[in-house]
């Protein structure tokens, strides 16, 4: 019997995003940083971030902070 695990981006993808909107931010004005956000190791898989916010899925501030 063969088991699916998700892989690790789409895991981290899913993350990030519910993590954001969990704690309310949704805007510019209610950022968060991913370790205020609750994302356990916010500096780790840095480039999957990266990837989310070229992409769109989540959104930058100037200072660091995210946002969906």
């Amino acid at each position: 019997m063969a088991f699916f695990f998700p892989p690790i981006p789409l895991i981290r993808r899913n993350v990030i995003v519910r993590s954001l909107r969990a704690c309310g931010a949704t805007s510019e004005q209610t950022a968060k940083t991913l370790a205020e956000a609750g994302v356990i190791n916010p500096n780790g898989f840095r480039r999957i971030t990266e990837r989310l916010v070229r992409t769109g899925t989540i959104r930058q501030t100037p200072d660091g902070r995210y946002y969906v």
